[in-house]
Order: structure tokens, then sequence, then C-alpha cells
């Protein structure tokens, strides 16, 4: 089975868009199809945000949370500490916990500091890729 680390942006877009690759991949997940892995840093930030630009669509992340086997990773403070040398410190946590998990992708909307960065991809040793790209490689499979 594909291990997924979802960051903020994908939450935040799957609780917020009954469609979309975002939240085809929490589909995958609640059937088991891939296994999806966060960070409470990460929920914490989508949940924010959501009650913040989107109140309505917050408690999709409770139901997220219910029907999804989430794994949940906590990178140590070292782990943060490296993944700073070769992403923005904002960024390094969702990395570091994304490494620490051993994931084969790292999905994220984030093409400004994430998605496409060669520095995040090369020092990480992630694939970090869009949903919808994710999707089309596992139909492809």
């Amino acid at each position: 089975m594909m291990d997924v680390f979802l960051d903020a942006s994908v939450l935040f877009s799957a609780a917020y868009s009954k469609t979309g690759a975002s939240r085809e991949l929490i589909r995958l997940g609640i059937r088991g199809e891939v296994k999806l892995v966060i960070s409470d840093l990460v929920y914490r930030e989508a949940r924010r945000n959501l009650e913040t630009k989107a109140p309505e669509a917050a408690s999709e992340l409770d139901v997220f949370r219910q029907e999804v086997s989430f794994e949940t990773v906590k990178p140590s403070n070292e782990e943060i500490q490296a993944a700073m040398k070769y992403t923005a410190a904002k960024d390094a946590p969702v990395v570091a916990a994304a490494k620490t998990a051993q994931v084969d992708y790292l999905v994220s909307l984030d093409r400004s500091h994430l998605v496409g960065v060669s520095s995040v991809e090369e020092g990480s040793g992630l694939n970090v890729v869009l949903p919808g790209d994710l999707l089309k490689s596992l139909r492809e499979d």
C-alpha cells in the first residue's frame, strides 16, 4: 500500500470542496487504498485556516478524523532543524514529518515552497506532488 503524507493545504481543500483531487485522496484513504499520514501540526493548521476562511467546512475535518485511519507522526526538533537546511522554516516541520514517516509521497498544493522545488525533493528524498498528479499516477498503475 502506498503511504501518502498530506499537508494542511490538501486537508483544507478536501474539507472545503466535496469534489477534486484532495477529496478523492481522502476517499482513497477511507477505502484503505492508500495510507494517509499527517502530523498534529498539519491538522491544527488546516483547522485554523478553515475556521478563519471557511468555518462552514471546518466540521469536515472531524468527519475525516473519524472515517480515515490517519497515521500521525511527530518529527523531532533535530529532524525539523535538519529540514531547515533545504526548505523554508515554516515548511520544515511538514517536510520533516513526511520524511520521518518514510512516505512514498508528500502531497501539497504549495507550488511556491514545496511542489516542484528541487532543493526540497533532493534534500528530503521525498517525491513532492500535487494531489491531481498523484491521482493520475495511481490511475496509470
